[in-house]
């Protein structure tokens, strides 16, 4: 296919990150010309899920030496007064990896993963059923987010009314998403089970079983979750992206407070029914909060500590040590040293996500956050952008009179010209990087027999904050159960991310793991603490976190190429969805953002006709056309009526 490819695009895009696969999705839906490659056989780079057989292989991959030989595809390749920069193959972005595992591991080296197709494990990260799904469903319905938004796109925040979601939690929606994850299989396999059968005493999992059910994991690289009212959402509603993914509520916020894990009241209704706090405590929280959720009409409340940090406000509130702590880590989520106005912020966003899809203020996708940048993707190639995977691009080729980026060349020895090139930077040539320095993030995954607090149900979504100490950064600890997709049954998923403080990712967060989880191998569990949930397998690295570097620290970067940073260390989205929004801006000043494609029921093709009266006549639209198109058409098919 890649000897096929065009010879000219508008936009040359490198990598399939977030961010890249959102800019893509919105050069195809203005009409351009869009080349969408990377280096690696899978999508999503630093923002993929996997199976945890596709798991095994990434981390194979991560110890591998690349070869960083001068391609021969790109001498010859340049024409007079033209320089060739050669593109950089040495991934540096994720380092430090351990893995280890506390289950038996007896015969675990011969077990195959069940229903696994003679491809390469990590191209399986998205293998899905319908049996899941619809199984998943039964358990705990899925969110369509666009559905929900239709219900509550007239709230208004302003007035008192609009405070409605601060006092009571929003119900599911029941109905099921109409898609699921592109998959070159369509072999069956057995359902998750109920939560019925899931209440069954749970018996020991070993690596054996972890390795047999590994279709069943979807690992991510990244942990983070979708407030409800953030820009991811918002731009998946309005893109009409949304028709390609599912979500569900997270369920619970935790704290670990005074030794001991605890669920954080969000909803009036949860305050209330809170067993942690005393009824004086209720009712100034309470008050606090709807006090503060339009805390830009009583600036004279904390003027006076601008200067000052959110936790002094605080306390100058006479809030309660516990009622500190809940703001501060479980709501707001702000480090101590966050200003007071970057608080108050916070816990805004937080207390206006609440209630407009469930009891808590984030979703999280169906078979793991990998699915996002696909479903941008997958847009992207239905308004005729073009998509070649384990296909790498050797060399930028820079003309020597503008400076600018007049093509790219892949393995191949291919030359394809483009207007401008959009590259994740962690292909950037090493030369432009050099001035450039890089914070770093800590991530772990552990895959645990129970949940951390456990409930009547064995299927929660947990959120927890786990506050800093002893030079240690804030930790976000996120749970996840066997109904998102992202696990089998009697296991969960837990994902630990902070900003680095110390030489590697196990260093920074074994401690916090420690306290929490009970790290034993079959050998030493008669003396472990049983109280606690098992590790089973565990995974630590470290990864880059590029987002706050500035274009300026970029040397000799031609101003037609704008580079994308890796995800960063915040537990949101926002930073990627804006970044990608400003550069599409910079490419096309005066074209929308992601425009909204038209539902599949809204299009009418090239010689079919609407079923109308003798007297109307039909408008047809063409398949490319766009959704404002569609609604003009149908206007005029109103006033038609009307006359």
């Amino acid at each position: 296919m890649a000897d096929d490819l065009p010879t000219e695009f508008d936009v040359v895009i490198l990598g399939t990150g977030l961010p890249e696969s959102i800019i893509a999705a919105a050069c195809t839906r203005t009409g351009q010309q869009v080349l969408h490659v990377d280096a690696r056989n899978y999508y999503g780079g630093n923002w993929a899920s996997f199976t945890f057989s596709g798991l095994q292989t990434w981390i194979e991959n991560c110890k591998q030496e690349p070869n960083t030989d001068f391609a021969e595809s790109c001498k010859g390749q340049a024409l007079d007064n033209e320089e060739i920069i050669p593109f950089n193959k040495r991934n540096q972005t994720i380092q430090n990896v351990e893995v280890f595992c506390y289950s038996s591991t007896e015969d675990g080296e011969n077990i195959e993963e069940a229903g696994v197709l003679n491809l390469n494990p990590a191209l399986l990260t998205t293998v899905t059923t319908s049996a899941d799904s619809e199984s998943a469903s039964q358990e705990n319905a899925s969110i369509d987010i666009c559905k929900n938004y239709k219900s509550t796109e007239t709230e208004k925040h302003d007035s008192p009314e609009g405070r409605s979601d601060l006092e009571e939690a929003a119900s599911h929606d029941q109905g099921s998403a109409d898609s699921t994850p592109e998959t070159g299989a369509t072999e069956e396999v057995e359902p998750f089970p109920t939560q019925a059968n899931q209440q069954d005493s749970p018996k020991t999992v070993t690596y054996s079983q972890i390795v047999k059910e590994g279709r069943r994991f979807n690992i991510d690289l990244v942990s983070k979750f979708l407030y409800s009212r953030g820009l991811l959402i918002e731009l998946l509603i309005k893109s009409n992206v949304s028709r390609y993914t599912e979500f569900k509520n997270v369920t619970r916020i935790l704290t670990y407070h005074d030794g001991k894990i605890e669920q954080v009241p969000c909803s009036r209704a949860d305050v209330f029914a809170s067993k942690q706090l005393s009824m004086v405590e209720k009712r100034i929280l309470m008050k606090f909060l709807m006090h503060y959720v339009d805390y830009e009409l009583h600036p004279e409340d904390y003027q006076d500590y601008e200067a000052s940090t959110f936790l002094e406000f605080l306390k100058s509130k006479q809030l309660t040590p516990t009622l500190q702590h809940f703001v501060l880590y479980s709501i707001a989520m702000v480090p101590e040293s966050a200003k007071t106005v970057e608080g108050l912020k916070a816990m805004q966003h937080f207390l206006r996500c609440l209630g407009r899809y469930g009891n808590t203020p984030f979703l999280f996708p169906m078979y793991g956050l990998g699915e996002i940048p696909q479903c941008f993707c997958r847009m992207c190639a239905v308004f005729g952008g073009v998509y070649c995977l384990h296909h790498s691009l050797e060399c930028l080729v820079v003309d020597g009179d503008s400076k600018l980026c007049k093509a790219v060349i892949d393995h191949r020895g291919k030359r394809v010209d483009c207007k401008y090139l959009v590259v994740e930077d962690s292909y950037l040539p090493e030369q432009i990087c050099a001035n450039v320095s890089y914070k770093q993030i800590s991530r772990a995954v552990l895959i645990t027999d129970c949940s951390i607090l456990n409930s009547e149900s064995n299927q929660e979504i947990s959120v927890l904050t786990f506050p800093p100490a002893d030079g240690q950064n804030a930790v976000y600890l996120t749970e996840l159960c066997s109904s998102t997709m992202t696990c089998m049954k009697n296991t969960y998923v837990v994902h630990l991310t902070c900003s680095s403080t110390k030489a590697t990712a196990k260093e920074d967060l074994e401690p916090v793991v420690q306290q929490l989880f009970t790290l034993s191998t079959e050998k030493d569990l008669e003396t472990s603490d049983i109280t606690k949930p098992k590790v089973l397998w565990a995974l630590y690295f470290n990864m880059r976190d590029s987002s706050g570097v500035p274009r300026q620290s970029y040397v000799g970067l031609p101003s037609n190429v704008y580079v994308c940073s890796g995800p960063d260390h915040c537990f949101g989205n926002d930073h990627a969805v804006q970044q990608a929004e400003n550069i599409f801006h910079d490419l096309y000043p005066s074209e929308e953002f992601c425009p909204p494609a038209p539902n599949p029921e809204d299009i009418i093709y090239d010689g079919e006709c609407v079923q109308q009266e003798a007297s109307e006549s039909s408008i047809p639209v063409k398949a490319e056309a766009s959704a404002e198109t569609v609604t003009e058409s149908c206007e005029d098919l109103e006033g038609q009526k009307a006359e």
